[in-house]
């Protein structure tokens, strides 16, 4: 059986909430650093609950919050924030469910 193309997916979903900042532009021209969830990540995008509207087709970016390095260097001190493009956004009350597809596919 074939999908149709809004089914098809180039990779698996996981159904994970994960604590992420974002960080960008909403579509009221604001600039925003907010603390948000994943509600579903994959290695090429994810879903996040955002208290803003976001334009489609604009970048934001994502950095997962960590604990403080270690003292002996074992953990990196940041990790680089990952570029998103805005693909789809759907409103549930007060949240903006927000599909997200990442620039380039984590490893």
């Amino acid at each position: 059986m074939r999908l149709p193309p809004a089914e098809r997916r180039r990779s698996s979903r996981i159904h994970l909430q994960i604590p992420v900042f974002v960080r960008g532009v909403d579509s009221a021209g604001s600039v925003f650093l907010d603390l948000t969830k994943t509600l579903d990540i994959s290695a090429t995008g994810a879903f996040i609950a955002s208290s803003r509207a976001l334009n489609s087709g604009h970048l934001v970016y994502l950095t997962v919050p960590a604990p403080s390095p270690s003292s002996i260097g074992a953990i990196p001190v940041e990790t680089p924030p990952i570029q998103a493009r805005v693909c789809r956004q759907q409103v549930t009350g007060d949240v903006h469910l927000v599909g997200l597809e990442f620039v380039t596919p984590l490893e």
